[in-house]
């Protein structure tokens, strides 16, 4: 439930803060009558992303055993690897996350109602469709025939949106970068999990072979039905009799990708050597900041 509760709190306080950074800077520079459009399209891609949602939970449920394996098994390793993108980009972009989407919504208030409904619904459609993938894999996965991972899931949208509504008041102030970090670091941890129980489910759609390779089996120590193996299965999407290519899927990707994330901002590329502390950018810092040249005199060369 928790590793359910940390999806819908993480994804829905993106999309709480977009909303909230759209609506503020219109309200701010006094276009209030660009707020209806702004609704519509956050309206549209919030009911396109439900759609999305019951589209894979009861379509689904119309295919044999294997299709449903199959099915669930691609799924969940599509939905990794655009949890992961959405982890880096947002570690890298958090701090000027506000002057992008001031500048799209600058430009589509100079292109009229249209693109101010095509703004709103493309900035929190991504996060929308995003979330509905990664919350139907990782609620297969973790799936224990109760509606635990549903509520998890509903608890912390709730959440995100009550967290979004104190941000837009100001009565809320954190370090977005850490948070967006360290929730990011936790993901990828869940992530792991989906993933290799993406590959079980291959494995049982006789897609990919090793089915009986087990790697361990640690059930009489940890029972699947105990609380602690229920909170780990919860948690961690934790199964203990996986197979030789869940534990190595779940390595392969869990440690490069978690050194990876938690390495500086900029790490091999070039990008971002010399660069403010956290948190000194200014709210309308252009995007490319931690890469542009500095235009400051330079002293003359010997």
């Amino acid at each position: 439930m928790f590793s359910n509760y940390l999806i819908g709190l993480r994804e829905g306080l993106e999309a709480s803060l977009v909303v909230c950074i759209l609506i503020a800077y219109l309200v701010k520079t006094g276009r209030t009558d660009a707020l209806k459009p702004i609704w519509i399209g956050i309206a549209v891609a919030v009911l396109i992303a439900m759609g999305f949602g019951c589209a894979l939970e009861f379509g689904s449920q119309e295919l044999t055993f294997q299709a449903q394996e199959a099915l669930g098994g691609s799924l969940s390793i599509v939905a990794v690897g655009l949890v992961t993108w959405m982890v880096f980009w947002m570690r890298r972009t958090a701090r000027h996350l506000k002057a992008e989407l001031h500048g799209k919504l600058d430009a589509a208030l100079a292109m009229g109602t249209g693109a101010l409904v095509a703004t709103a619904f493309l900035a929190v459609g991504r996060e929308g469709l995003e979330t509905a993938l990664f919350v139907w894999a990782s609620v297969h996965a973790a799936s224990d025939g109760t509606p635990r991972p549903l509520i998890g899931v509903a608890l912390g949208l709730a959440s995100a949106v009550f967290l979004g509504w104190l941000f837009y008041r100001g009565a809320l102030r954190i370090n977005l970068a850490k948070f967006f970090t360290w929730t990011g670091g936790m993901l990828v941890v869940v992530a792991a999990g989906v993933l290799a129980y993406g590959f079980h489910d291959l494995q049982e759609a006789d897609w990919v072979p090793g089915l009986t390779d087990q790697a361990f089996d640690i059930s009489g120590t940890i029972p699947p039905d105990s609380w602690y193996g229920t909170l780990l299965k919860g948690v961690f999407n934790f199964q203990p009799d996986p197979t030789v290519l869940q534990v190595t899927v779940w390595l392969l990707y869990l440690v490069p990708t978690l050194a990876l994330f938690f390495a500086p901002v900029g790490f091999g590329s070039g990008k971002g050597k010399v660069k403010a502390p956290d948190g000194t950018a200014p709210d309308d810092a252009p995007d490319d900041q931690g890469s542009r040249p500095s235009t400051a005199p330079q002293a003359p060369q010997a």
